[in-house]
């Protein structure tokens, strides 16, 4: 079993890359629709709604506290029904289980893009209001909540060569060097590639 987690900041597609990933038959979770509730990042507890905050404290608390559901992740990592499974999205409590995965892919676009897109959201969506925007382009430029040390794919490509390109890599076995193998459970065993079984 392999697993891949599908990262970037708002508006570089990783909806889009989980509906085409699906479409053609892989496994993909929408963490952010999936997985996600507003928690403590350090300690996976509910925290409760954003009463009393002006309009711009209340967007930047509700990004520090979009977390995932470990226990689910976990859960859907051990699933041995799928071959593959990619979650596709972002959380702040990442590093809670950053190491489930094989591989993590950071889809990254130019700021010209990146404000075009975001200017077609409608307001119920987040990035479809000025305050959610100015969030965003600041992540965009700062990468603080994304994972480091990551395979970044250009995702001002077509949306098809962007999926392309994920899943050569892991057919090609690219590794996160940030999870190297335990050398006390693996040292006998030859690094694994990915073959892609389509999920049933």
């Amino acid at each position: 079993m392999r697993n891949y987690l599908i990262e970037g900041v708002s508006g570089t597609g990783k909806t889009s890359v989980c509906h085409e990933l699906r479409r053609r038959g892989y496994h993909a979770i929408n963490g952010d629709r999936e997985l996600a509730y507003q928690g403590d990042p350090k300690k996976g507890e509910p925290v409760d709604g954003l009463a009393h905050e002006s309009v711009t404290d209340s967007v930047t608390r509700g990004h520090e506290h979009h977390i995932w559901d470990v226990d689910k992740v976990k859960s859907v990592v051990a699933d041995q029904r799928n071959a593959i499974s990619f979650f596709c999205g972002g959380a702040r409590n990442f590093p809670r289980f950053i190491d489930l995965f094989d591989g993590v892919f950071v889809l990254d676009v130019d700021l010209d893009t990146l404000n075009r897109r975001l200017a077609a959201r409608p307001e119920d969506e987040f990035g479809g209001r000025p305050s959610e925007r100015e969030l965003i382009v600041r992540l965009h430029a700062t990468k603080e909540d994304t994972p480091k040390g990551d395979v970044v794919i250009d995702a001002t490509a077509p949306l098809e060569r962007v999926v392309d390109e994920i899943l050569e890599k892991c057919k090609l076995g690219h590794r996160h060097p940030a999870f190297p193998p335990d050398s006390a459970k693996q040292k006998q065993k030859p690094a694994r590639k990915c073959s892609f079984l389509r999920s049933k």
